[in-house]
């Protein structure tokens, strides 16, 4: 009797010979990698739209400050799309698995220099700028954590259920969002003074923890078979961006389009958040758990709506989510901003628990199977990052467009619907890539 190792055989068949264990093995460690990740990530968010206006933007007036506040996370997007030229270069030049490790330590330290640096009261001006270079080097950092993490559960995964496994890294994106703001409930409960003076910073100084954890669980996890066989046919890229732009810069260009989705997640996780509290007196704890409710309806329905993907195409749910954002963008605002607790809950869990969760679910897929295995890294980095820049800008724009007067939010709404639309325009040339063997994907078509 003969034994064939799964190592010898092709990238699709290893992948296709080990169902039942790396497959789910690589999904678990993308989730925890991405959530304990983008926890770092996120709680520089709220900490935007809540505190950082009054901390280290003290020596202007509040409507300036809040927009220096909201600028400097928007900033943290400027340094993606470097960092995914820098990340994904490497990402396919050496192996999903090391660049994986090296974005965790550089969030993780950079996240803890926040919760650990001085107010703008003890040193001034140089607290802002020091600020916004660790704002800088989360970017970096985040710039480089999605895409590996998809490339890394995508090809370890069988053709059968790519959507469904490599969703679970935007899961654990939620879970992250999850985390800060559960979080940061307790901590904006407290009295004015101290939640300025030291209680902001502690969900900053927990980032440790998450970097170890994040760490151990992320380190064991071995490089995919994709491209170990590349790697061992010699075909890795000598300069990955520079193959990827040459030979796919219509798909990069379709990532970036595809998107501008992502400014639905920055509108109601950091814009809605201050609007509604500053504008309109809703409690932060509202604000803040009905954020809760929406990501852990988005746990439950991502991994249903990938494996709807799996059954009927990326195309359809990716579409149909992104134009059902559009739609509820509406309602949404005029319920944010009516002050009832229960339809401001259960809009949050409309908005981005169900609808906005399908092409959060599908994009991780839809995307990455665009690119052959020697540019994926690449690819899905830099097209996601450049277009994730009106993401990081979207609350900075949404504050610059709102109007006076109970309907102000209409121009943001009309502002981020038009994005959506753009979005789904794109994601309709893309190829539908449901049925195409792992090995064949992203290979040029004639």
């Amino acid at each position: 009797m003969t034994v064939t190792s799964t190592a010898s055989l092709p990238a699709s068949s290893a992948a296709e010979a080990t169902p039942n264990k790396l497959p789910k093995r690589a999904a678990l460690v993308s989730f925890v990698g991405s959530m304990l990740e983008y926890y770092d990530f996120f709680i520089y968010g709220t900490a935007a739209a809540l505190i950082f206006p009054k901390v280290f933007f003290a020596n202007v007036d509040p409507g300036t400050a809040t927009l220096l506040a909201l600028l400097s996370f928007g900033i943290g997007y400027i340094a993606r799309p470097v960092g995914a030229v820098i990340l994904g270069h490497f990402g396919d030049r050496i192996g999903r698995k090391t660049v994986l490790l090296f974005t965790l330590v550089l969030m993780g330290g950079s996240t803890l220099a926040i919760g650990l640096l001085p107010d703008a009261k003890s040193i001034g001006n140089a607290a802002p700028v020091i600020l916004t270079l660790l704002r800088l080097l989360q970017g970096l950092s985040a710039a480089g954590e999605q895409s590996g993490a998809n490339s890394l559960t995508l090809e370890h995964s069988a053709n059968s259920n790519r959507a469904f496994f490599t969703s679970w890294t935007l899961s654990g994106t939620q879970a992250g969002a999850i985390l800060a703001t559960l979080v940061f409930i307790p901590v904006s409960s407290l009295p004015e003074d101290q939640l300025l003076s030291w209680g902001w910073r502690i969900p900053f100084l927990l980032s440790f923890f998450v970097l170890v954890v994040a760490y151990l669980v992320r380190r064991t996890m071995p490089e995919t078979p994709v491209f170990e066989d590349i790697k061992d046919k010699a075909k890795v890229a000598r300069f990955p961006v520079v193959a990827l732009l040459r030979e796919y810069w219509p798909d990069v260009l379709r990532v970036i389009v595809c998107a501008l989705i992502a400014t639905v997640s920055t509108m109601t996780a950091v814009f809605a958040l201050g609007y509604a509290t500053s504008k309109f007196g809703v409690a932060r704890p509202t604000m803040l758990w009905a954020g809760v409710l929406g990501n852990v309806t988005a746990l439950i329905t991502q991994p249903l709506w990938a494996l709807l993907a799996d059954r009927i195409g990326r195309k359809p749910v990716f579409i149909g989510g992104v134009l059902g954002c559009a739609v509820l963008l509406f309602p949404y605002f005029m319920l944010v901003t009516s002050g009832n607790t229960i339809a401001i809950f259960a809009v949050a869990m409309i908005l981005s628990g169900v609808v906005y969760a399908a092409p959060n679910a599908i994009w991780p897929s839809f995307y990455a199977e665009m690119f052959e295995a020697r540019v994926r890294y690449s690819g899905t980095a830099i097209g996601t990052q450049l277009g994730f820049l009106a993401a990081g800008f979207t609350p900075l724009v949404s504050a610059s467009l709102v109007g006076e007067g109970p309907n102000g939010w209409v121009p943001v709404a009309i502002f981020v619907a038009c994005c959506c639309v753009i979005s789904a325009a794109a994601a309709a040339t893309a190829r539908e890539t449901h049925t195409v063997d792992i090995a064949d994907l992203g290979k040029r078509r004639a």
